[in-house]
């Protein structure tokens, strides 16, 4: 795998949420772990044993009353999540008008965001058609893996 695109995928880890990417390719798996200091990356080669990785720590339960609050705070509608971690961007480019605004009417299939992940721009497109009634995110901003994108009523 490619130096540059090693790094990349460790700024991305260490700048991010995500706290552990894992990537398959013909030359091998690549899996980054951040842990409480700095990102840890493993690399695997067809042939070769996987390195010994340290155990993750454990994960608090969330208490029901929390849990309950997130619930209520989600909006109504149906929200289009991020495919991918990487950079949102509202536009084609810089200069150029977004692709929806709020109470703009989208089909199922149309473009409504592009997500950069790897110097490669990504066109999103709405998984349902209807409404925008909300954009959860802002342009340049970087999205998680499942974040939501939009709300679509």
């Amino acid at each position: 795998m490619d130096l540059r695109k090693l790094k990349t995928l460790i700024d991305l880890v260490s700048e991010s949420n995500v706290s552990e990417l894992e990537i398959t390719e013909a030359e091998g798996k690549v899996r980054i772990v951040k842990s409480s200091s700095a990102p840890m990356m493993v690399m695997h080669q067809p042939g070769m044993s996987m390195m010994p990785t340290p155990s993750p720590s454990p994960v608090m339960a969330t208490p029901p009353q929390a849990a309950a609050e997130a619930q209520a705070a989600e909006p109504a509608g149906h929200a289009v999540k991020s495919p991918m971690v990487g950079t949102f961007y509202r536009s084609s480019s810089p200069g150029s008008n977004p692709f929806v605004e709020i109470g703009s009417v989208v089909k199922e299939g149309d473009t409504i965001c592009i997500i950069e992940a790897m110097k490669i721009l990504n066109e999103i497109e709405a998984d349902k058609s209807g409404t925008v009634t909300r954009i959860l995110s802002e342009n340049g901003q970087a999205v998680e893996y499942g974040q939501p994108l939009f709300i679509i009523e």
